[in-house]
């Protein structure tokens, strides 16, 4: 028994090291960016994503110093609450915020019927995420997304969000070309993954298309919906140690952030 396995083992073997000699799961420079993309592509083809889906959305795509730069220096969650939250909530941003709230009554309050979040918590994450829509980011969506996925530090992580954007080119949400955000993958007015777009995006204006960029009603009802979908409690504080507040780390974890955002949210509400 011994020596008629012993070939078979021995080829597993030899194709474990000739595959991984050929597909590097991950990297840490340009170097190899361009094989491992086409080894991700065949792999995304094997799991039914059309090779013209494949060939349109990864076209150009190529390994992005600046996105990691930008992974490699988020020393701003490193500050202390009142510096961090100083720093994003402005009096200008909050004044927005309350006049949002006035302008978005009617919007709010039908998604808080259906989906329990009310409007401070809503205007608070769409304000911290994009100045309530005004800069959603000019990253490539793709290229930051396939430079994570080969960058060792959380190569498995972005590979899967990697895989639902391009699930959402092929099922026609958006094309590749709209997809454009920050560093990280996060589209649309309040900043969703790919794999939080898939989930929990919702068309609320009713025009056939759940579109996180334009419509404001989309993307403040798709936060409802994930929140909700995290557990959030209508009726239920918000503060640290309220019951909705492990919600906001589920949005971000860093803890400096939810924090703010619970401080944003209170204050919006203090003020109606």
């Amino acid at each position: 028994m011994t020596i008629r396995r012993l070939p078979v083992a021995v080829a597993l073997v030899l194709f474990a090291w000739t595959y991984c000699a050929h597909a590097a799961p991950c990297g840490a420079s340009v170097a190899g960016f361009d094989a491992w993309l086409e080894d991700f592509k065949q792999a995304a083809a094997a799991e039914g994503i059309s090779r013209r889906t494949l060939d349109a959305a990864l076209a150009g795509v190529s390994y992005d110093q600046k996105v990691i730069a930008r992974d490699r220096g988020q020393r701003v969650f490193r500050l202390s609450v009142e510096k961090f939250s100083a720093r994003l909530i402005t009096p200008s941003r909050l004044g927005r915020g309350r006049a949002l709230l006035h302008s978005h009554a009617d919007l709010l309050r039908r998604i808080e019927e259906r989906y329990g979040v009310p409007g401070p918590v809503l205007i608070s994450i769409w304000g911290l995420e994009t100045g309530f829509g005004a800069d959603n980011g000019r990253f490539r969506t793709m290229q930051a997304l396939a430079t994570l996925a080969y960058d060792c530090r959380r190569s498995a992580q972005f590979t899967d969000e990697l895989r639902d954007a391009l699930r959402m080119v092929e099922r026609g949400d958006m094309s590749a070309a709209q997809m454009r955000g920050d560093w990280a993958g996060e589209i649309g007015q309040t900043q969703f993954m790919p794999s939080s777009y898939l989930k929990y995006a919702v068309d609320f204006d009713g025009d056939g298309r759940r579109d996180l960029i334009r419509s404001a009603a989309d993307a403040l009802a798709s936060t409802a919906n994930f929140l909700k979908g995290k557990g959030w409690r209508a009726g239920a504080g918000w503060e640290e140690g309220a019951p909705n507040f492990p919600v906001f780390l589920e949005w971000n974890q860093a803890r400096v952030y939810a924090k703010t955002l619970a401080l944003f949210a209170t204050k919006l509400n203090e003020g109606r």
